[in-house]
């Protein structure tokens, strides 16, 4: 590994059936009034929210309540939740969802006490808080985002058609996540394997970059073989917890910030997949499905030696008697395969965008430059009709 970095990880884990167990003495670390935020009606419907206000209303906590959280949270709900966390000065705000909940519980956390407008400090002109930060905790029940153990936060500006995350520093992490498995079980398939995707793209993003012999990437190889196997097996019985919780373990580790230490990144599916969801509001995996193996394929002649290193010990292509080209075209179809296999998105067609769209997706794709390539708009454009096909 080469370089140097200083790594801190302050998210306390709490995993397994018994996890919510430990949500009261948690609770008992912080004051008495708490922003319980949460999606629509499947939190209600699974009986989780009962257990959760039954557990509040034990340790006397008084709760305010901002509900509704959509799948890709808005600037408009950003306001909503800044002004209940500021009217009623919370000790702390308790997301109970998916990533999409806790990305918004971390935005709100830092933007409630920001004395201009948080869209425009902290996700146009990426400016760090320098506000009282409220603490945040989550009681996770779906997979993909990593939001759990991390400070990212994504807010979509429907005016704008712009979708930005901000990755804040470790301030603004998650003090405590329950992470119970069996809570996942009961997901659409659509978003199941939806967060799968969203998993391998963020090990992929950090994974094709430098070309040092890093520790990072054999790390990540192993996260990669560990998902493919485990999705597998989700996919032909979702009630398998042991196949749930190796993914929810996984998604986890592949964007709490331990495999990006020692290396460059990428993250251009992300800003090509962000912005087309910008404009259509599309399933977030799905957007990032969409458009990766154009993307792929586009930067491989690039960053050859890794994608071949990619087709040799993640897919298992035998090298024997083939070029490297050969061998990361064949590792990048068994890719391909794998995604149709857990029932991926993989046109932009199927996500509503439009020919019409082309240019201001790529006007509103962030261009990254710690990849194998940087790519100018015109060949963003490129990728996105061959996405379209």
């Amino acid at each position: 590994m080469l370089g140097n970095f200083t790594y801190c990880n302050p998210t306390r884990l709490y995993f397994g059936e018994d996890a919510l167990s430990n949500l009261g003495g948690e609770l008992d670390k912080y004051g008495p009034r708490i922003l319980l935020t949460y999606g629509s009606s499947s939190a209600k419907k699974s009986g989780l929210y009962d257990q959760i206000l039954a557990i509040l209303k034990d340790r006397k906590k008084e709760v305010f309540e901002v509900p509704g959280v959509m799948p890709n949270p808005t600037v408009e709900k950003l306001y909503e939740g800044c002004r209940v966390a500021k009217e009623n000065d919370v000790n702390l705000i308790l997301a109970v969802g998916g990533g999409s909940v806790c990305d918004y519980a971390k935005a709100v956390s830092v933007s409630a006490w920001c004395g201009e407008d948080p869209w425009e400090k902290f996700f146009l002109r990426m400016e760090e808080p320098e506000n009282r930060i409220i603490p945040v905790g989550c009681v996770l029940t779906m997979v993909g985002t990593g939001s759990e153990m991390n400070g990212g936060s994504v807010i979509t500006n429907p005016a704008q058609k712009l979708k930005i995350g901000h990755v804040f520093g470790e301030g603004v992490f998650p003090r405590f996540s329950i992470m119970n498995p069996k809570l996942t079980l009961t997901l659409p398939r659509r978003q199941m394997v939806a967060g799968f995707y969203d998993i391998m793209n963020h090990i992929t993003e950090q994974y094709f970059s430098g070309t040092d012999d890093c520790t990072s990437d054999y790390l990540m190889e192993g996260l990669m073989k560990s998902l493919i196997h485990s999705s597998r097996q989700a996919v032909k019985d979702p009630t398998d917890y042991e196949a749930r919780s190796n993914i929810m373990w996984t998604a986890t580790w592949a964007l709490n910030t331990l495999v990006a230490q020692g290396k460059t990144t990428d993250w251009m599916v992300h800003m090509i997949g962000q912005s087309v969801g910008a404009y259509t509001d599309a399933t977030h995996g799905m957007t990032l499905a969409a458009v990766s193996m154009a993307y792929y394929r586009h930067i491989c002649p690039f960053g050859l030696p890794k994608f071949r290193r990619f087709a040799v010990n993640v897919w298992g292509v035998d090298p024997a008697g083939k070029t490297d080209e050969d061998v990361a075209t064949e590792g990048l179809n068994r890719m391909e395969a794998w995604m149709n296999e857990l029932g991926l998105v993989m046109n932009l067609r199927d996500l509503g965008v439009t020919e019409e769209m082309f240019e201001g997706i790529a006007k509103g794709a962030f261009i990254l430059d710690g990849g194998y390539k940087t790519l100018t708009r015109g060949e963003i454009i490129d990728i996105l009709k061959e996405s379209f096909r």
